[in-house]
């Protein structure tokens, strides 16, 4: 009956000529700016300006704010702006331990969440808490699938593994481990270190005692360099693979020659001069790289695209929420997550999402390339 009411109103202010204020719709961004996690968290700060600012008739207000990486500040900003500030959207954290952390507000509160972090644990298994969190970056299946196929292809029979201690390297373990074994693959050795960690030898002298044929990296960023520059140090004369955590210019500038020829699967943004123009993805990356530089300098990670991903989710939900009731209210909140949860075919950054109850991620092979490292820079692997 309220949606009823609307249209009269409005048809009413449009017979006299006046026209009215567009409707706007409140969305929080939590991202870590500074901290452990920075590297990851600046370019999906950076990328706030550059969201859509209009989805349909609705105008879209960001609320930005920076956690330091520190998960206990990450609640407090998301009770901020889930109380405070009455956002009918959430867009963040960097972190995938950060996101664990909040998952019960979003939920608490009704808002919908999209979280541009790794783990897939922070959409599965569904459950009602869940049912309120999107995840714009790959499962960790899809890309974990992408890897074990080339290690298979290459006959590698036995895997060290050496992840962080948070929710990324136990989802990543736990995938990793399974398609191993259904794959013939023996994981022979497994070691955990922290986001913080300066050294890493002892973790790194039991994976080379173990003697694997390849040894996957399970970290993000600078980080993710840490193992296998120890490793090689040490003599490590195996093949590497990195997850998409890696995918940062930081990694390759501090793992210098140590990081030659590691492999990994990641978007197509790493390697978008390589794609063909009839991957429906590349214009809309190469549009959104082109803004970054213009304002920026400098070209965006991938962890900013997926804060960018978020965005035209958003945009595409937001007028289909509308329809159904008014932006900063339960009802709209209720059917903006249920707008999300019924994409199909759109098109971004880092693949095509379709969601579904059971997938808050939506991305399938469309969303991946398998790159290695050549001469200091990403390249597609042939």
């Amino acid at each position: 009956m309220a949606a009823r009411h609307l249209v009269i109103a409005l048809a009413l202010l449009g017979a006299l000529g006046i026209q009215p204020a567009l409707a706007q719709v409140k969305v929080g961004v939590v991202a870590s700016a500074t901290g452990p996690t920075a590297l990851v968290g600046i370019p999906q700060k950076n990328t706030v300006p550059l969201l859509p600012t209009k989805a349909g008739d609705l105008d879209i207000q960001y609320i930005a704010l920076d956690d330091a990486s520190d998960p206990t500040q990450t609640v407090t900003a998301f009770k901020k702006l889930i109380n405070e500030d009455k956002v009918d959207a959430l867009i963040g954290p960097t972190g995938s331990p950060n996101s664990m952390s909040v998952l019960q507000f979003a939920a608490e509160s009704g808002t919908p969440m999209l979280a541009p972090v790794g783990a897939a644990s922070i959409v599965l298994p569904m459950d009602d808490q869940k049912k309120w969190a999107f995840k714009t970056t790959q499962n960790t299946d899809i890309i974990a699938r992408a890897l074990v196929e080339d290690m298979v292809r290459r006959g590698i029979k036995t895997v060290g593994f050496i992840g962080f201690g948070d929710a990324y390297g136990d989802d990543w373990h736990r995938v990793f481990s399974a398609l191993a074994a259904r794959n013939h693959l023996d994981l022979i050795a497994s070691e955990r270190y922290q986001r913080s960690d300066s050294s890493v030898t002892g973790q790194a002298l039991k994976l080379l005692a173990a003697r694997p044929d390849a040894i996957l990296v399970a970290g993000t960023g600078a980080a993710a360099a840490l193992p296998q520059t120890t490793l090689k140090q040490q003599g490590y004369q195996g093949l590497f693979y990195q997850t998409h955590g890696a995918a940062l210019p930081a990694f390759l500038k501090l793992g210098g020659q140590a990081v030659e020829g590691t492999i990994l699967a990641a978007g197509l943004m790493l390697v978008l001069p390589e794609v063909p123009d009839s991957n429906p993805s590349k214009a809309i990356a190469q549009d959104y790289i082109q803004r970054y530089e213009a304002m920026y300098g400098e070209r965006p990670a991938t962890f900013g695209a997926n804060v960018y991903d978020a965005g035209l989710l958003l945009q595409h939900a937001l007028p289909i929420a509308a329809r159904s009731a008014q932006p900063g209210t339960p009802e709209f909140r209720a059917a903006l997550r249920d707008a999300l949860e019924h994409t199909r075919e759109l098109v971004a950054t880092q693949g095509v999402y379709n969601m579904s109850p059971e997938d808050h991620s939506g991305f399938d092979e469309r969303g991946r390339e398998l790159i290695t490292v050549k001469n200091g820079a990403w390249t597609l692997l042939k």
